[in-house]
Order: C-alpha cells, then structure tokens, then sequence
C-alpha cells in the first residue's frame, strides 16, 4: 500500500471531524437562537415584562458575537502554539458541555435569580468555545488535504452552516408540537441534551486523528510562532485586511437571505412556514453545491469561482426583491433556492481554503480566524438591522436594502482582486 493511499482514510477522518465541529457550533448557534425567542423569557425572565423579558433573552443571544473575538483570540493563540487537534477538542468540549447544561439549567421559579446568571455565563462559554472552532475545524480539513483536492476538503467545514441550520430548525419545531406545559416545562431542554450525542461523536473522531502534518512540520523545523497575534499583525497585517474584506459578502447577504428575508417576506404576506420553508430548501441545495464547488475551485482557482458567486449576488440584487414582490410563492422560493442556494454556494465554498492558503504556517490559525471573526463582527451581525433600518428610512422600500447587498459584494470585489491566486500554494512554504 503507497503512503498516499495509507493517508487517505486519514484524510476523510479529518474531514468529517472538521464537519462535525461545526455543524455543531450551527446546530448550537440556531437552537439557541430559536429558544431565545419561543422559551427563554418565560423561563428566566419571567418577573419583568414580556417585552422586556423577550429583549434580555435575545440579548443573551447576542453575547457570542461579541465573546466570539475573544475566544478566538485566545484558541488561535492555542491553536498556533500547541496545535490544531487538541484546541479543537477543547473547543467541542467547552460548547458541548455548555449547551447540555443550559438543558438542564433550572428555571426563575427554582433558583430565582441565579437562573439568568447562569445562562448568561453558559452563553459566554458558549461563545468562547465557538470563536476558536471555526478556524480550526478548516485548518484540520485543508492542512490534512492533498494539495490537488485541498479545495474540496476545505469546502466541508462550510457545509456546517446549512446542517446546523436544518438540524435547529427541525429539531426545535419537532419538540414544539409538544402541547401545553409539557413544552415549557422539559420539552424545550430535550434538543439541547440531545447534543451530547453530537459531541460524542466529534470527540470520538478528532481523539483519533494526529497533528496535521502541516504543523508538525512547523513545530520540527522550530517555525512556532512565540506570540502568534503579534506576528500576524507585524508580518501579514494586510492579509487580515483582506481576509475580512472577503468575509463580507459571505457574511452580510448570508443573515439577509436567511435571516432578514422571513421578517420582509412576512410583511409582504407571505405565510411564515412557506417563508421558512423556501429557505430550509435553499439550505439543503447549498449544502449539496457547497462540496461541488470547493472541488471545481481544485480545477479553476478559487478566485474564479469567489469572483462568480459575488458578481452573481452584484446581479442577482435587485432582480431577488422584484421576485418576493410578486406574491408568489413560487417565485419566492425560487429567489431563495437562487441567492441562498446557487449564488451563495461558491463563495462559501471557497472562502475557508482561500483563507488558509494565504497565511503563513506558523500563524494561521490566528489569521484566518480573525479574518473570519472580523468579518462576522463587522458585517454578518449587523446585516439584518442595517437592512432593517432601511426600509425603515425608505418607507419600506427594498431598493436601498438591494444596493447595500451590492456594496458588500463589492468590497470583497475588490478584496479577491488584489489577494492572489492560491490554488498552487505550498502550504508548508507559505511562510516564505
């Protein structure tokens, strides 16, 4: 047997650890999400408001994006350090073991006020373990990777996104046909518990993998850096510029197509399941296109295949709103399957390897992380409320939130144009 078809099982194995993760950290991310708005303010926020107590729930919500750069931060550094595998199994440990117990966290009525403390510390465990998992989760697929399917492989990770969002989305709406008290009692907790499962699982797979051989390379030669995030601000400090000019246009249309598109297309009045619907379909079509385009980015580049999905979100701008304003649901969900499904697919895709390829070995982990946590910061949380105030300002016209999606899509233009094709990168050598 030749040692590249001995490492191939290998390979796969880190693959699927690095797809775990995080369909992991989306699962987490929605259902919590989903339960901040059905359950939380019933069950530890019932003595104020129900208003007031929905706000502090969403409020607990947001808290992970802003821990996220800090766990990040600090998992990077750990990630640079030590390696790649044994963050990443901190980082599944720490989001696993906080999302079995925000299950089992009593309520008000039990501990009083000790309920929202707790959820809120939860959460911010929560956001710390997810802020350093993403950039590790890629590392280990596209450091693990033949260098001819290295897009392929570095395309798994993203598929993440759309899992997680359909396993929250059904899991949640499963145990909501719970009736009556039972659901707000103990039905909720049950998606949350389940989760064990999950990290089992990923735990199970990346204890019995190695180092990448990428780092173990580094950590031979003595190439570990000794303060990571001051080395990739020194040396590679425009890369970081440019890593989070490409995560815009992943990251800004991505809340608007999933996220602020239920809102609008509800105002329209369209039936809220129908809304949901369109996007769990469109989820499902990137999921499938997502590993197809990271293997087409092996063939033609990854600039090719970033540059025609933001040129295709340029166009595709204005032509999606004109479909929701027809009040059709077929049109509709056409324009979800297109922007979310097709047009997104390629972008995401390649967004991870891109990312990878153009830091160096010895401080990767931190660059694309922060690249990635950035971008997310700057441009993904805010989306849906720039969109939303819009309309707002516009007396509900879609024209204004149309060319906002077009200037994100042209920063990360100009962002993919000045970084250079990476498809040829020697990973080892990058830190030339």
């Amino acid at each position: 047997m030749s040692q590249q078809s001995a490492a191939q099982p290998v390979s796969r194995r880190a693959v699927i650890a690095s797809l775990v993760g995080t369909s992991i950290e989306w699962y987490d991310y929605f259902l919590y999400g989903t339960a901040a708005s059905l359950v939380f303010n019933k069950i530890f926020f019932p003595t104020v408001d129900p208003i007031v107590g929905l706000l502090l729930a969403y409020a607990t919500f947001a808290l992970s994006f802003i821990i996220r750069p800090l766990g990040g931060i600090i998992f990077s550094h750990i990630g640079d350090k030590i390696g790649r595998k044994r963050t990443l199994v901190l980082t599944l440990m720490l989001m696993g073991i906080a999302t079995v117990l925000i299950g089992l966290l009593p309520g008000y009525d039990t501990i009083g006020i000790w309920a929202p403390i707790l959820l809120i510390l939860l959460r911010l465990v929560q956001g710390l373990g997810i802020g350093g998992e993403w950039g590790g989760a890629v590392l280990l697929a596209v450091e693990y990777a033949p260098k001819e399917k290295r897009g392929l492989f570095g395309s798994v990770p993203q598929m993440g996104v759309p899992i997680g969002l359909v396993l929250g989305t059904f899991a949640m709406s499963v145990i909501a046909g719970i009736s009556g008290d039972a659901f707000y009692s103990w039905g909720w907790r049950i998606p949350f518990i389940l989760s064990i499962v999950l990290v089992l699982i990923g735990l199970w797979i990346r204890n019995g993998i190695d180092e990448t051989p990428v780092f173990k390379k580094a950590r031979e030669s003595g190439e570990i850096s000794k303060v990571p995030l001051i080395d990739t601000f020194k040396y590679q400090w425009k890369t970081v510029l440019l890593a989070v000019g490409t995560k815009v246009v992943e990251t800004a249309p991505f809340y608007i197509l999933s996220t602020f598109v239920i809102s609008y297309a509800t105002g329209l009045g369209y039936d809220e399941s129908a809304v949901l619907n369109a996007v769990a379909i469109a989820a499902l079509v990137t999921t499938i296109l997502i590993p197809i385009m990271g293997s087409l980015s092996d063939k033609w580049g990854r600039k090719p295949l970033y540059i025609a999905g933001t040129v295709g979100m340029i166009l595709f701008a204005f032509p999606y709103f004109m479909l929701l304003s027809t009040g059709s649901n077929l049109w509709m969900t056409a324009a979800c399957i297109l922007g979310l499904g097709v047009i997104w697919a390629p972008i995401t895709a390649v967004l991870g390897t891109l990312m990878s390829e153009v830091f160096r070995t010895n401080v990767r982990y931190t660059g694309v992380t922060i690249g990635y946590q950035l971008g997310a910061a700057l441009a993904g949380g805010t989306a849906p409320f720039i969109a939303t105030a819009l309309l707002a300002r516009f007396d509900n016209a879609w024209q204004p939130v149309a060319l906002y999606m077009i200037l994100t899509a042209v920063i990360s233009l100009v962002a993919i144009l000045v970084l250079r094709e990476t498809k040829e990168t020697e990973l080892h050598a990058a830190a030339e």
